[in-house]
């Protein structure tokens, strides 16, 4: 089975070539069938070698395998964490082709092809970035990753919305495909191995970690961390959101940032776990930090959005910062509560968009103030909308909940009330669009001081997707939202589920011994229904008294920091860079 791990890669590229000739000349229906075809074979495969990934399958591209202990080759890894994250990729990507069908223009004659070879290949990069065994490559199908999706960001290239969006994307990914390469240049330099599992065995050969591991790590991280979107390097995440398609915007919430933070838990355990990498105190530290301040600044600019697609970005940020908390306790328990709650966000985020993504074709806005009331003839994708917001709160049984509960227990402590406070606050805006879009419930809000002619940050000045706002909504475009919450729903009421991700996750780090249980337990339970009432008292107070907890002057501040002035957000780039290397400078120092 191993052998077939390069046809996870190859077979979307393949297809997305197939397309981008033949896309020219057949009609929209047969580029996009064929598209949904082979993005869902991918997934089916990934799937089954899942299930066939005990041991873990380790193929070498090409049959270069290593001579005297060393490589040049290319290493694929398909344990059950990569494999796991690739069937979750080639899962969600069928989705967002499908919402597709209705929700775009038809393309100019000639480029029927155009968008689902685009997702393809975003596909393909991110199906080669998670079976990933060595850095390089790593960084080469990051970049894939990187390249076309600031493609399909600015797909709408005719709006200079679109346009600005995707350069702040490609600017700032750029500057972290940067990152990456320096560090993994210096721990070549000093290792003379790209595999990782070779770099942390010759790291532990030379010794304490120094000045060169330090920078090595620090710039490693630096590159995914970006790509994760984890505060202060996720400025440009709800800039791309703002302007992206509705399906890629399932896929960037839904899989892209959570590859970031898949990258960070793999590099830590490969590269960097034993003596020669970085004390596990100081990996702790600048993880718990930078978790805690995503989380938190996530979770406070999220409530303070009203354009909907904003609100959602900040919504990822923040539950960014919850993974981040769970990978930095390095316990076997809290990588299988954030691998569960991972699977969970992913469907109820991409049903988030894509409802929301109805709302734009249907109305021409994603103003919360401006759709006030507007939609309640949409009784079905209301129900899916509040749904999704308590799956976002951490409601039983959705699996968001049961991976929440399991990082709680892991992370202990007064983490656990960030747990909580972040998953209510994120949900609680939710649901306060959905009580005033959809029910029409409080009074009309009124334009803050300031917001006139902000329509980048209110939403308003959208244009819809389709080519005449929607009359009815068309099936598909309901249907998906809704398989996605099932699946969600699926992934903590299912016993199975819980049990096969951490059976995945102990074949990757215990030589396949089951090391832990994931389970319900009633503090849990308690947990998320205290987070899932917590929103709902939230969202009814913003409603009926929305003074109570509009934003104060003090938060203006910290809501100019989206500026959209990519210089800007490489400045705060470079800050990150700098906190991240005082947080592990202390292993230096005591080498």
């Amino acid at each position: 089975m191993r052998h077939l791990l390069p046809l996870l890669v190859a077979v979307p590229l393949l297809g997305a070539a197939l397309l981008a000739c033949v896309g020219r000349v057949v009609p929209r229906a047969v580029a996009e069938a064929v598209g949904c075809a082979v993005s869902a074979g991918t997934a089916a495969l990934a799937v089954v070698l899942l299930l066939d990934a005990s041991p873990p399958l380790v193929e070498w591209a090409g049959g270069w395998e290593p001579v005297a202990g060393h490589s040049v080759g290319i290493v694929l890894v398909g344990d059950g964490p990569g494999l796991g994250m690739a069937a979750l990729v080639s899962l969600l990507t069928p989705a967002a082709l499908a919402y597709s069908w209705r929700s775009f223009d038809a393309p100019p004659r000639g480029n029927a092809g155009s968008f689902p070879a685009l997702v393809l290949l975003f596909q393909a990069g991110m199906c080669g970035f998670a079976i990933a065994g060595d850095l390089f490559n790593a960084f080469v199908w990051f970049e894939l990753m990187s390249v076309v999706a600031y493609a399909l960001t600015g797909h709408r290239v005719e709006e200079a919305r679109a346009v600005q969006g995707a350069l702040t994307f490609a600017v700032v990914n750029s500057l972290g495909a940067y990152a990456l390469l320096m560090g993994i240049a210096l721990l070549y330099a000093r290792t003379g191995e790209l595999a990782m599992a070779e770099i942390g065995r010759e790291l532990d050969a030379y010794g304490p970690p120094d000045a060169l591991v330090l920078a090595g790590f620090v710039l490693v991280l630096t590159g995914l961390l970006v790509k994760a979107a984890a505060v202060p390097f996720h400025f440009w995440l709800p800039d791309a959101h703002a302007v992206a398609p509705t399906p890629v915007c399932m896929l960037l919430s839904g899989v892209m940032v959570e590859l970031g933070v898949f990258g960070v838990w793999r590099v830590l355990g490969t590269v960097f776990s034993g003596p020669g990498g970085l004390p596990a105190a100081d990996v702790e530290r600048a993880l718990m930090v930078l978790g805690a301040l995503t989380a938190a600044i996530g979770a406070l600019m999220c409530w303070y959005q009203r354009h909907i697609k904003r609100l959602l970005a900040y919504s990822t940020v923040a539950h960014t910062g919850l993974f981040l908390l769970g990978i930095g306790t390095l316990t076997l328990e809290g990588d299988d509560g954030v691998a569960l709650y991972v699977v969970g966000h992913a469907g109820v985020k991409a049903a988030l968009f894509a409802c929301t993504g109805i709302l734009l074709d249907r109305f021409g806005s994603v103003d919360e103030h401006v759709l006030h009331g507007r939609a309640r003839p949409l009784r079905g994708v209301a129900v899916l909308f509040t749904a999704g917001a308590l799956g976002l709160a951490g409601l039983p049984p959705f699996g968001t909940a049961l991976g929440k509960s399991v990082t709680e227990e892991a992370v202990g402590g007064p983490l656990t009330v960030l747990y909580v406070l972040a998953s209510a606050v994120t949900a609680g805006a939710v649901l306060r669009v959905a009580a005033r879009v959809f029910l029409g419930l409080g009074p009309r809000p009124r334009e803050a001081a300031g917001d006139e002619g902000a329509y980048e940050t209110t939403g308003s000045g959208e244009e819809p997707e389709s080519r005449q706002p929607l009359g009815r909504v068309p099936d598909t475009m309901t249907a998906v939202p809704a398989v996605l919450l099932a699946g969600a729903l699926a992934a903590g009421a299912v016993p199975a589920f819980a049990d096969a991700v951490a059976r995945a996750m102990s074949e990757a780090t215990t030589a396949g011994l089951v090391r832990t249980s994931v389970h319900w337990t009633p503090v849990g339970v308690g947990l998320g229904l205290l987070s899932a009432l917590l929103a709902v008292g939230l969202a009814a107070v913003a409603v009926t008294r929305p003074e109570l907890l509009a934003p104060p002057a003090r938060a203006l501040p910290l809501r100019r920091l989206q500026s959209g002035h990519v210089g800007d957000y490489v400045a705060w780039l470079l800050v990150g860079t700098t906190v991240l290397g005082v947080l592990a400078l202390p292993a230096v120092l005591a080498g």
